[in-house]
């Protein structure tokens, strides 16, 4: 292995993985969703930031949508 390496002589090039960069959130979720992503997490090995990623992005390909019906107030 030699002591110092020549750089100058080498191309740039564009990161293949740049369209792949995860965009920094800050969110609330409640403690028993970060506890059940948390149990998944160490009984698969993978972080449990990641799996709410994966379970997200299978919501999104899957085109899943969320209905909310709020209640109606009783006058």
């Amino acid at each position: 292995m030699k002591a110092e390496y020549d750089l100058s002589k080498m191309k740039s090039r564009r990161n293949p993985y740049a369209s792949r960069l995860k965009t920094p959130v800050s969110m609330r979720l409640s403690g028993d969703v970060v506890e059940y992503f948390k149990a998944m997490a160490a009984e698969s090995g993978v972080p449990y930031q990641s799996l709410i990623n994966l379970y997200l992005r299978d919501c999104v390909a899957q085109h899943r949508k969320i209905e909310i019906g709020w209640p109606k107030a009783s006058a």
